[in-house]
């Protein structure tokens, strides 16, 4: 019995002649014959290599592909697409495939996994021995894993080292082709167990070294987020993770990071520190935009008036948004001219838009001052006009102390009101006697000092005494006697009866001597005599009444009323020549 060596020509087919000629003996020559035919299963045309080729045509089902061979290769659609390239995947495009075999049509068939793919258990014991990446494709979803298929034989892989993190997955997952190490092996017993975690970890691993080797300080790099937390996001740049601190996120304050990235962002990062052992990389967003302090100083001046946002409150004061990235602050102190603010939620709220004054500005230290007062306008600037002496005011008790009170009139204006110009009364030992904070009052402005930002007012002076009841008696031009008190320039200042003065303009050669008069009378006698006077009238004796033409303190003369003012209380009078 004849037995037909492969790769040798069949003895039965040679001729008497050829097979006188040199005819290899069986026994010397099958162990080569063997091995070339095992050679050729191994490198045939349906298995062998990596070859790169160039995508010449597109059908429903898959690519043919130019691989430098006699005839095209075709990629099976679903063996073709890797992380959601298959827009790339065009005519023209080239590629890196792995031959898998033939398809019933005659072409090579063609994976886009890179691995081996042995077709015999012999192949996938030499896979098994050199820890060779063989692929598989996912054929079902069973207890524990995944069943896969490896050319015709069945194998498991377990789903703890099938790197799979999402349960939703091993579902997605069958039919898809894989890359996994042969990590238990058992012919007799046909059971066969699969690693995809291993080559995953090593691809991650050299993929980690290769991206540091590459990275730099100052360099754009782009990455993935894989992580969000509270302080920050971590961002995948190619098999290692850097870190994109929250305050590198942008140039205004960021409060959360789910505001600005979401899991799964594709950004462009700056690389801000790598350390020596590349377990520290730090990255920057912001740092690819440019420093919004360094233009601010261009756009605003001190004393400019702007409108920004309250974006937090301190103790201290109120953070106001003037531009992206650019904020300013209102210290609690420029905030009110009426009262001390003890804290800027009294005043203002975050949210809030507000008009500010710029009072600094000091770039280099990132720092600008503003003043919500000031937008306002200085309450003062208009209190000389709106709160003159004599003017009848209404306000509200802000504070008490020993001495008087202070009283708010307008915001920001405040008056004093003295303990004794409260009230005519009784003796007053403290304010309190009689007021209260929060009361509401009327009084009168004694005093105006706009530059010292003083206003004194009284209460008693709106109380009717007796130079009211004489106002209230008196018309222009009655005629009455009044005492010389004192003279200033040419103002004569005269009492017409106790607790009722008048004033008296005179012409220059009228005035005399400031000196008292040498009558011979007691001057304290003077109110009696006035009263009997004012009794008399303008009918009564003028015999008492001296006709000498210049006025002197103490003196007693004639008066005619010349002006009555009852809202300021003034008497106005002209001398009645004797």
């Amino acid at each position: 019995m004849s037995t037909k060596i492969p790769g040798l020509p069949d003895p039965a087919s040679l001729g008497e002649q050829e097979l006188d000629e040199e005819i290899p003996s069986p026994d010397d020559d099958f162990p080569v014959a063997l091995a070339e035919h095992d050679q050729q299963q191994a490198d045939g045309p349906e298995h062998g290599g990596n070859p790169r080729g160039t995508i010449v045509s597109v059908r429903d089902d898959g690519y043919f592909v130019d691989i430098g061979r006699k005839s095209e290769a075709f990629l099976p659609r679903e063996a073709a697409h890797q992380d959601g390239d298959e827009e790339r995947l065009q005519v023209g495009a080239e590629i890196e495939a792995s031959i898998t075999g033939r398809s019933p049509d005659g072409y090579l068939t063609l994976s886009r996994i890179i691995a081996e793919h042995p077709k015999s258990w012999t192949q996938l014991e030499a896979a098994y021995s050199s820890g060779v990446a063989v692929a598989c494709t996912v054929t079902e979803k069973t207890k524990g894993g995944l069943a896969v298929d490896i050319n015709g034989i069945r194998a498991f892989l377990p789903a703890s080292r099938s790197g799979i993190r999402d349960a939703a997955e091993f579902d997605s997952a069958v039919g898809q082709q894989l890359r996994c190490r042969i990590i238990q092996l058992d012919i007799d017993d046909r059971n066969v167990v699969v690693d995809r975690r291993v080559l995953l970890e090593e691809e991650r691993q050299q993929q980690r070294l290769e991206t540091l080797a590459g990275l730099r300080e100052g360099m754009v790099v782009r990455g993935t987020v894989r992580h969000i937390r509270e302080f920050g996001a971590f961002v995948d740049l190619g098999g290692v993770d850097g870190l994109l601190h929250i305050s590198d996120l942008a140039w205004w304050k960021v409060k959360d990071v789910a505001e600005v990235l979401k899991e799964g962002d594709t950004l462009d990062v700056k690389v801000l520190k790598v350390e020596e052992d590349g377990n520290r990389i730090s990255v920057g967003l912001k740092q690819l935009t440019p420093d919004p302090w360094t233009s601010i100083g261009d756009k605003i001046n001190v004393g400019d008036r702007i409108t920004g946002k309250v974006t937090r409150l301190k103790d201290f004061g109120a953070f106001v948004e003037i531009e992206p990235g650019v904020e300013g602050l209102i210290h609690v102190s420029e905030m009110s001219w009426a009262r001390k603010v003890r804290h800027p939620k009294d005043v203002v709220n975050s949210g809030d838009m507000v008009d500010v004054v710029v009072l600094e500005i000091k770039i280099p230290e990132h720092r600008i001052g503003l003043g919500l007062k000031q937008a306002l306008g200085d309450p003062w600037e208009r209190a000389e006009a709106q709160f003159q002496p004599g003017m009848q005011v209404q306000g509200t008790i802000r504070n008490l102390a020993k001495f008087g009170a202070f009283v708010e009139l307008v915001e920001g204006v405040e008056g004093l009101l003295h303990i004794s110009d409260i009230t005519n009364e009784k003796r007053l030992n403290h304010p309190n006697e009689v007021l209260k904070i929060g009361q509401t009052i009327k009084a009168v402005v004694l005093e105006m000092d706009r530059e010292k930002r003083r206003l004194k007012i009284g209460m008693k002076q709106l109380e009717p005494d007796s130079q009211d009841e004489v106002i209230a008696e008196l018309k222009a031009g009655d005629s009455v006697t009044g005492r010389v008190i004192r003279v200033e320039g040419q103002a004569v200042f005269v009492e017409l009866g106790e607790g009722v003065k008048g004033v008296c303009r005179l012409e220059a050669q009228q005035v005399a001597s400031a000196e008292p008069a040498a009558t011979g009378k007691d001057v304290s006698s003077m109110s009696a005599m006035l009263a009997a006077a004012w009794k008399r009238g303008a009918g009564g004796s003028a015999a008492a009444v001296s006709s000498a033409p210049q006025l002197k303190p103490g003196e007693v003369r004639a008066f005619k009323v010349a002006r009555l003012d009852p809202k300021k209380r003034t008497i106005e009078l002209a001398l009645v020549d004797a």
